[in-house]
């Protein structure tokens, strides 16, 4: 018999419907791989949790998206109960929710970040942080969760504002034209790059991860080589200062007008979307590994990490990917 594996879905955050959905193509790739499987649909009962967690499974995958379940939160959890879990630790997965802190480390090993910061309720309201055009979001969501793009002309700040339900603060950033790219990062190794593009003519929100069939995903994506490389370079660096682990995801904004200067990290997602067609996955699935067989590589590689390591690995992360930065520009 197979390792017994329980697979959590659902969860109370704005993603709730994405991992139920996402969750049944998991569900299947693991029952294919062999494995003793149970599937729980968490709410906030977490006596209940922890009761269909009793007795203890080999491996808990952890496919509930944003907060609760991507911010190290449930990664805490399931470390007091010393199971094994797949994706990130408790450290990696609360800087990777956190795109300020994010940012902030991406910029320690030199990967050049979109301008910008965190903003009160007010300071967006003024307008007195970024110049138009600029990307108002929520600092610690995922899945582009209520992203909005303000161009000159545009009106509706004042209703940004009263709508805003992601607490006293949003990150305003510079809106940086162009081409959206996203990599994916397994065990270190980037995957490929991927071009986002959306015929909608707007950002790669929610709506267009989501609900908008009218979004192609180009894999390869069509760009200079040396912004192709960089990308992947990129991706590397922040997946290691950060400390991640398993399966990541690293997106970015091209400016093509400006060549590889024209290339900024916007945020990473330590738990992307799991189908065989989604984004992260896809690239696996690009270079010869089936969905099937990524999902039982998540769990044949699923650990507790423990906050001492963790901050171990960052530091050496950080060290490692500063002297690769260092080798690249001699």
């Amino acid at each position: 018999m197979g390792k017994k594996v329980v697979l959590l879905v659902g969860g109370w955050g704005a993603e709730r419907e994405v991992s139920l959905e996402k969750g049944k193509h998991v569900e299947a790739a693991l029952k294919e791989a062999g494995y003793d499987l149970k599937v729980i649909e968490v709410t906030k009962d977490i006596q209940k949790l922890m009761d269909d967690l009793t007795p203890k499974p080999d491996v808990v995958f952890n496919n509930i998206y944003g907060r609760i379940g991507e911010d190290g939160i449930l990664q805490g959890f399931l470390e007091m109960l010393e199971i094994p879990y797949t994706h990130s630790g408790v450290m990696a997965s609360a800087i990777a929710m956190d795109k300020v802190m994010s940012k902030r480390l991406a910029e320690s090993v030199g990967v050049p970040v979109a301008g910008g910061g965190l903003a009160t309720k007010e300071e967006v309201a003024a307008e007195s942080t970024v110049a138009r055009p600029y990307v108002v979001k929520p600092y610690n969501e995922g899945s582009s969760v209520d992203i909005h793009i303000l161009h000159e002309g545009d009106n509706h700040l004042d209703s940004i504002v009263q709508n805003w339900n992601y607490g006293s603060h949003a990150l305003v950033e510079e809106y940086i034209p162009g081409k959206e790219l996203t990599v994916a990062v397994l065990d270190g190794k980037a995957q490929a790059v991927t071009e986002i593009v959306s015929y909608t003519g707007g950002f790669f929100d929610y709506e267009a991860k989501y609900q908008d069939a009218r979004t192609e995903l180009v894999l390869p994506a069509k760009i200079p080589q040396d912004v192709y490389e960089a990308a992947l370079d990129y991706a590397v660096r922040v997946y290691n200062v950060i400390g991640c682990h398993g399966l990541a995801r690293c997106d970015f904004r091209y400016d093509d007008s400006k060549g590889i200067k024209g290339l900024c990290f916007l945020e990473i997602n330590n738990q992307p979307g799991l189908t065989a067609d989604s984004i992260g996955p896809s690239q696996c699935v690009h270079n010869g590994m089936s969905f099937t067989q990524l999902c039982s590589h998540l769990v044949e590689t699923a650990q507790c990490h423990g906050l001492v390591n963790s901050k171990q690995d960052i530091k050496d992360a950080q060290v490692s990917s500063k002297e690769t930065a260092y080798q690249q520009s001699a």
